[in-house]
């Protein structure tokens, strides 16, 4: 080397520079991200059977709501005949009667099929579908002479309550048997529906 040449200049941070760069740490190392992954896919699969656990409850529920409301009907139905005056009214409330003994006896299938049993339906529901507060109202309207108009007013809005129950399970359910069996009763139950809600009262 010539004594008058320049020594070669580095920078400062030179060593810093050509050394190895340790691997940057990361986050989560592999056994913290498999314990961070099982305890997600737990999370998932407790939410979902919440969720199908929550709509079977809803839907078995709505399955017996109905089967107490076509029973509680029915023994209205059956009641009320002797009181009706209406000779064209007797003669729907005939056809209304059969309709509810069939709906009545078909339902039970379906019913037994989602676990139930037609004649142990939960208490709180049954008592939530008797006719109690209706039997008042046809009482009062028989003694009070308004009976027919008070009867096809009221019965109109119980089988209107039926099919719009009937329609909530049937878009939910995926069991055959149930939708065969609402689909056909909905059919049934619709005309008969309809006469009462435009069922002139002072017709004979």
């Amino acid at each position: 080397m010539q004594p008058n040449q320049k020594q070669p200049t580095y920078p400062v941070d030179y060593l810093n520079q050509i050394a190895p760069k340790a691997p940057k740490k990361s986050l989560l190392n592999r056994k913290q991200l498999i314990i961070a992954v099982g305890t997600a896919l737990l999370l998932i699969t407790f939410i979902i059977i919440i969720v199908v656990r929550s709509n079977f409850t809803s839907q078995t529920q709505s399955i017996q709501r109905l089967a107490a409301r076509l029973q509680a009907t029915a023994e209205i139905v059956s009641d009320s005949h002797q009181s009706i005056k209406s000779s064209r009214l007797r003669s729907l409330n005939s056809n209304l009667s059969i309709f509810l003994t069939n709906a009545n006896r078909d339902i039970a299938e379906p019913v037994i099929a989602n676990g139930l049993d037609i004649k142990k339906l939960g208490e709180t529901i049954v008592t939530a579908e008797n006719s109690e507060e209706l039997t008042k109202t046809l009482e009062d309207a028989r003694l009070n002479a308004v009976f027919d108009r008070t009867y096809t007013r009221e019965m109109a809005y119980q089988l209107e309550t039926i099919m719009v129950l009937m329609q909530q399970i049937n878009s939910k359910t995926n069991n055959t048997a149930l939708k065969e069996f609402l689909s056909g009763s909905q059919i049934n139950l619709e005309p008969i529906q309809k006469e009462f809600a435009e069922f002139n009262a002072t017709a004979s």
